[in-house]
């Protein structure tokens, strides 16, 4: 039995392509793998607080020498941390703003980003190595985006600074497992974003 972590990470919500691409893997997930369990994060609806100095200077804290103050300002990120350690597959759920990420999910991604819990300097000490602390797992990026051409060596893969900063940073916290599977065309509406979304919903629904 796994633990999946469900992440919608759009502002929209009944508009949203991209909570429809995470309720559709759901839903095939859960159709083949009846036994699995399931944890819901809302990062764009739901507001995720920016980190702030007392976060910074809390976080750099080790747990056993952390004031209840310290523990105070860190208390939703070690939530945050707490469901990733404890779940096996990832599924994020986010369009492209400005080619980039939404603002909500940066912010989800700058509370979990811990050292010594998510990532650790490999001597202990800054030193230029990083070393994931997060351990098979399996990340799935299901990303929608206006206009085409973002893979890697296309037209527009100078521009992606979403599913490529998003495969990065989940690798850096040692998530190397991942599969991206991304809806363009949004913008375009009519015949040509619809094949897009027969050829995405196939994929999905192909997904064991």
């Amino acid at each position: 039995m796994k633990k999946v972590l469900i992440i919608n990470a759009s502002v929209r919500k009944e508009r949203s392509q991209s909570r429809q691409l995470t309720q559709l893997f759901l839903d095939n997930w859960r159709k083949k793998n009846p036994d699995d369990s399931f944890t819901h994060r809302e990062v764009g609806l739901d507001e995720i607080p920016p980190i702030d100095e007392n976060w910074i200077a809390s976080a750099f804290v080790r747990p056993e020498n952390r004031e209840e103050k310290n523990q105070t300002w860190v208390a939703l990120s070690d939530i945050l941390v707490k469901e990733l350690q404890e779940n096996d597959v990832y599924v994020l759920g986010t369009p492209m703003y400005n080619w980039s990420i939404p603002s909500g999910l940066k912010a989800y991604i700058d509370q979990i980003m811990r050292i010594n819990e998510t990532w650790k300097f490999r001597s202990g000490k800054p030193d230029g190595d990083y070393v994931g602390l997060l351990e098979n797992k399996k990340l799935f990026i299901l990303s929608t985006r206006g206009d085409t051409g973002y893979g890697e060596n296309e037209k527009n893969g100078h521009m992606n600074f979403q599913t490529t900063y998003l495969k990065f940073i989940f690798g850096m916290m040692g998530v190397t497992d991942t599969t991206i599977i991304s809806l363009d065309n949004e913008e375009f509406g009519g015949e040509i974003f619809e094949k897009s979304k027969q050829r995405i919903y196939e994929q999905i629904n192909a997904i064991p």
